[in-house]
């Protein structure tokens, strides 16, 4: 098995393409080794000493550290992918297996159905798609009086450019395609 790796935009974190499917549907992400134990994959790169987060694509796994440096962490999460997808096990445990994790309830305001519809589908068009190519995902919380409130995942989490990818990026793009949004903001 040949692990591919690749840079993101964020230097903490970085992209890790093991050639198969990771999750079919949806994404997942794990902050903390506790919430990782809903996922096989995810508990056993949370073992390498310095891993922060973990983040699952259709064919990606996003991996952040702390201050530790990537030549020492990269051969043991290269190890712990191989290991896992060699053993068979499935990515998501059994309590885990809903794999696109909810951020909670959306919001908006009645009457705005037709401006979400719409700042939805630019984001699952045009956005989410450009943001995996960089180990990360967006996903849509809430539009309130003409904002945008996205919820920012994986490589995208924490970013330094991740503010200018928003107000430079998204926000220009819905403020185009949407004259009732004024500005995009991350939750």
């Amino acid at each position: 098995m040949f692990i591919q790796t690749e840079a993101t935009p964020n230097p903490s974190t970085l992209k890790f393409l093991p050639g198969k499917v990771v999750l079919e549907q949806g994404t997942a992400e794990f902050r903390s080794a506790a919430e990782a134990e809903a996922s096989p994959l995810a508990a056993r790169i949370f073992t390498v000493p310095g891993v922060t987060g973990v983040f699952f694509g259709y064919d990606f796994v996003t991996v952040t550290k702390d201050n530790a440096e990537w030549q020492h962490l990269k051969p043991a999460i290269l190890g712990a992918i191989m290991e896992h997808f060699m053993s068979g096990a499935p990515v998501m445990g059994a309590a885990g297996s809903a794999s696109d994790q909810t951020d909670g309830e959306e919001f908006f305001e009645a009457g705005d159905e037709t401006i979400v519809a719409t700042i939805k589908e630019l984001l699952e068009t045009r956005v989410r798609p450009a943001v995996a190519q960089d180990g990360g995902d967006i996903t849509f919380r809430g539009f309130r009086e003409g904002t945008v409130f996205l919820n920012m995942k994986g490589s995208c989490a924490g970013c330094p450019s991740s503010t200018a990818t928003l107000k430079h990026g998204v926000q220009n793009l819905l403020r185009h395609f949407v004259p009732e949004v004024r500005e995009v903001e991350a939750v």
